[in-house]
């Protein structure tokens, strides 16, 4: 897992090290221009050109003066447009203005303005690349009505861009904004943020790297972190271990209760998910009327029918049915595609209520009957919920957009109430414990965005929990080899021909490469 940590802890490392250590903060706005000079041309690979910076009156700000020098010195023609008029800079970015002011002085290659007017920024358009060194992580507001004019600007003009330490207009510890800077790389200063990962962040910052200011990691150490990024290595360690004498019901257990009229297909999707990735035995629930449709397509899961009364979605009748195949099971798979009947969602509500001690995963349809159900008439302690952030609103009754604000918040205060785990789909995904750690998902790409790949994801982790009895960790292998899946077919195809059956066939080569590059 790779920490990450909020803006308050970079912030106090920062502090200590220049009143406990002796650091002087120039000497560490010196070298985060130094790495910052060097990251830039490695990734862009260039070696002359035009360089526009864009630079706010505070220590932002001071990167991107002694970021300017550096190109300067190194024979790049540099822009600099100031946000606010140089009276307004002080401290060590006052030290960078000064020492910028003056070599412009002699140096025709450096070109200082101040921003005037929004037309000023035509003075950046012809720039091979733009640099935002406006506002720095400790921006947590609402971009004023003149930077926001200022941010789209920037992006309109057809350059390649750069955020240093965050993008302008970033919440870097809700991973929020309206209006952001369009990065295509961000170089986070000191240590890595939460906000960055995700929501906006995940949007608007293009390719994240740490940039050094020569700080020792081990000063964050003291500091508990709750976000983790996660790594291949944590995908193999929620693999389950299969013993030499392993039989198929030693070897996982999986009921997986799915499919209606209306959508047939996900019943088949999700449970040979779950027999393809590992589970010895996996049973599927259906109703009769759909079985025709449903079997020719399994794999060699077993299929029980139920409804014989011809209705075809999951009804308070059909638990007579699949009741002893639920004490089997070592993990429930329930809702994928299943419907929202009225009566689905008693049956749903009958099933988490009379089995709270089985692991039990709850995806798509079943979301919706449960919240309608209600959430605080039953026990959620073992419930596994798998939605994306539509179900998630109607999940715990909160806007869209108010969610998308602030989404660490609610998916622990989520968790928090519920006891359960929460895997919160999305780009990318993130799974959060009931200890309120959250664990974001770094794989992954757009031919995801299909009817299906819900499934397929929802028998994947019912297949490795059933097997290792281990929540947590198969959760997290399932989210990154799931994803990983998707973007190994990207060598044979573009996303825009991906499907969810893709992923679910392309899972066996997937843990195959994941075991074969990290042993």
């Amino acid at each position: 897992m790779i920490p990450l940590f909020s803006n308050q802890q970079i912030r106090e490392v920062d502090l200590y090290s220049i009143t406990e250590l002796g650091y002087p903060g120039a000497v560490l706005m010196e070298n985060a221009a130094i790495n910052s000079f060097k990251t830039i041309i490695d990734h862009f690979e260039i070696c002359d050109g035009i360089i526009g910076v864009v630079c706010g009156k505070g220590n932002n700000g001071g990167d991107g003066l002694a970021i300017a020098r550096h190109f300067a010195n190194n024979g790049y023609i540099v822009k600099v447009l100031l946000i606010a008029p140089p009276s307004d800079i002080k401290g060590d970015a006052r030290l960078n203005f000064d020492i910028l002011d003056n070599i412009s002085k002699k140096n025709s290659n450096i070109i200082i303005r101040v921003l005037q007017d929004i037309k000023d920024l035509k003075f950046l358009n012809d720039s091979d690349i733009i640099i935002d060194a406006i506002l720095g992580s400790g921006f947590n507001g609402d971009l004023d009505c003149h930077l926001k004019a200022v941010i789209n600007s920037l992006n309109s003009i057809n350059s390649a861009k750069v955020a240093i330490d965050i993008p302008t207009g970033l919440n870097v510890n809700t991973g929020s904004g309206e209006v952001v800077f369009n990065s295509d790389l961000t170089i986070c200063l000191g240590e890595l943020k939460p906000g960055l990962f995700f929501g906006a962040g995940y949007k608007y910052a293009g390719k994240v790297v740490k940039g050094d200011i020569g700080i020792d990691f081990d000063y964050y150490k003291k500091y508990i972190s709750k976000e983790y990024l996660v790594e291949p290595e944590d995908a193999i360690e929620g693999l389950p271990i299969r013993s030499k004498t392993a039989h198929k019901y030693s070897s996982g257990k999986v009921l997986v209760i799915a499919g209606s009229e209306k959508y047939p297909g996900a019943a088949y999707l999700c449970s040979n998910s779950s027999l393809i990735s590992g589970a010895g035995a996996t049973v599927l629930a259906v109703p009769e009327s759909i079985k025709p449709l449903v079997f020719p397509n399994l794999f060699e899961s077993t299929i029980i029918s139920y409804n014989h009364n011809k209705k075809g979605y999951l009804t308070i009748e059909a638990l007579d049915t699949i009741k002893e195949k639920i004490e089997w099971a070592d993990i429930v798979a329930l809702g994928c595609g299943i419907g929202r009947e009225n009566e689905t969602v008693e049956a749903c509500g009958t099933i988490i209520k009379t089995n709270s001690s089985l692991p039990i995963i709850v995806d798509a349809d079943a979301i919706y009957c449960l919240a309608k159900y209600g959430l605080d008439r039953l026990n959620l302690e073992n419930i596994i919920f798998t939605p994306h952030l539509a179900e998630f609103s109607y999940l715990c009754n909160v806007d869209i957009e108010e969610l998308s604000n602030d989404l660490l918040f609610y998916g622990r205060e989520f968790v928090g109430k519920t006891g359960s785990h929460l895997v919160l789909k999305g780009s990318p995904t993130m799974v959060f414990n009931p200890e309120g750690e959250v664990f974001i998902n770094t794989c992954g790409n757009s031919g995801m965005a299909k009817f299906g790949t819900g499934d397929v994801l929802t028998g994947f982790i019912a297949s490795l929990i059933a097997q290792s009895k281990n929540i947590e960790k198969s959760i997290i292998s399932s989210v990154y080899l799931h994803s990983l899946s998707a973007d190994l077919l990207l060598d044979e195809k573009t996303e825009f021909g991906l499907t969810a059956k893709d992923i679910l066939n392309n899972l066996p080569k997937t843990i195959k490469f994941l075991r074969d590059s990290i042993v």
